[in-house]
């Protein structure tokens, strides 16, 4: 009987030395780089790529890597995973915790370049189990949002071999152990907005004298809450979150503008639009009774798509995750809130897949509170948190993981 593509991830990653992948891991989580920022992260990945035997080009889209590997006839196989750390301060208490001051891997990239690195340098010690080309994608910027984006149009999908399929992944809270598969929609539309509220500026003492806009950027951010309540079904998901206010240098001076940065997250495009339109109608309307002397500005940032798996896709390759660790160790997290830009870099027409790999150590899972997984996952360290510390022992899966994947298309 012929090898499938976990017996065949299996045998091409039995060589790998845990102990190796935690130095790497390691020696990244020490020394994170923010968005664009990544050099020392990417000079690291594309100098392993050269070594296994990639063409390596890099500087795409900036700081991105791209490694392609010939092996033969067959198909093509896009392999993706970003570089970028985030203005967190890390108080995590690890040996090996962030070197630089006010940065950290507070959402995993550094472990998704290791992940990458090392299937990467399995699948080319493998290669006569295989047949196809290989392309190894490290994206800069996906905390910025601007990453995929830039790779695609520093010509991404033009100057390297077009995908037959691609594949990614995420570290994310949850019990380490298992594998998280969702067909379909499984991260969420992103989109941030920018407010500028412009009032009459004046002495703290005279306020009759003025157009506070503090007052009415408050009133904003109050009503804008009511677009989630009032104008959304209760079947809609929809996350709308006000994550900036600045106004104003001294307690007594009224400002003449004040700013608000806003982030919503929607699953689908008719309710995206709709609430766009309303934060709009808000803004406006709050400030044409307030009396501010100007319209406002409300200027929209190119957010992010929503990730949606192609379900067949999915299947086999949660198929292939099931038999890499047991028939028990898939499940499905179903939609995030979260947001990803890893869908941009997808030419279109090409069907993707996008798993999670949870991380949190059995023991603190075990301990956290709550019964059920959604219960559990807000009361343990998550993405984004200056506590977030995933497991070493998901370091070696999550490499096969990407490994199965990769042979379930290219294996012969």
């Amino acid at each position: 009987m012929a090898a499938t593509a976990a017996d065949l991830a299996l045998d091409v990653t039995s060589g790998l030395r845990t102990g190796d992948i935690e130095s790497l891991y390691q020696d990244l989580h020490r020394h994170p780089e923010l968005s664009f920022k990544e050099h020392r992260t990417a000079g690291l990945l594309a100098d392993r790529l050269r070594s296994a035997g990639y063409a390596v080009t890099t500087g795409v889209g900036g700081t991105g890597v791209v490694g392609v590997l010939e092996n033969g006839d067959g198909p093509v196989v896009w392999l993706r995973g970003d570089m970028d750390a985030l203005p967190v301060t890390e108080t995590t208490g690890l040996a090996y915790a962030s070197t630089v001051d006010g940065v950290m891997h507070a959402c995993g990239h550094d472990m998704h370049v290791t992940w990458l690195a090392f299937a990467a340098d399995a699948l080319a010690a493998g290669r006569e189990t295989w047949s196809g080309t290989l392309v190894v994608i490290g994206q800069p910027a996906e905390e910025a949002g601007g990453g995929a984006r830039a790779m695609v149009t520093d010509g991404l999908q033009e100057r390297f071999p077009r995908p037959d399929a691609v594949f990614g992944q995420h570290v994310a809270p949850g019990p380490a152990g298992f594998v998280a598969h969702t067909p379909g929609l499984i991260m969420s539309a992103a989109d941030d907005l920018h407010i500028v509220v412009h009032g009459v500026g004046g002495h703290g003492s005279r306020p009759e004298a003025t157009v506070d806009p503090v007052l009415t950027a408050a009133y904003i951010v109050t009503r804008l809450q009511s677009i989630v309540s009032r104008e959304v079904s209760a079947s809609e998901a929809v996350v709308l979150t006000t994550g900036q206010f600045h106004a104003g240098q001294r307690p007594n001076i009224i400002p003449s503008e004040a700013r608000l940065g806003l982030n919503l997250r929607t699953q689908d495009e008719k309710v995206r639009e709709r609430v766009l339109a309303a934060v709009r109608r808000i803004v406006e309307g709050e400030c044409q009774a307030a009396g501010c002397p100007t319209p406002p500005e409300v200027t929209r940032s190119v957010g992010f798509p929503a990730t949606v798996n192609d379900a067949a896709l999915d299947a086999e390759i949660a198929a292939v995750h099931r038999e890499l660790f047991g028939a028990g160790s898939v499940f499905d997290f179903g939609p995030a809130m979260g947001s990803e830009d890893f869908s941009l870099l997808v030419p279109t027409g090409v069907p993707y897949d996008f798993w999670f790999v949870p991380s949190t150590p059995q023991d603190d899972w075990q301990a956290a509170a709550g019964q059920e997984l959604g219960e559990k996952i807000t009361a343990v360290p998550g993405n984004h948190s200056p506590l977030f510390a995933p497991d070493l022992s998901v370091l070696l899966p999550g490499v096969r993981t990407l490994v199965g994947a990769a042979l379930r298309k290219l294996s012969t």
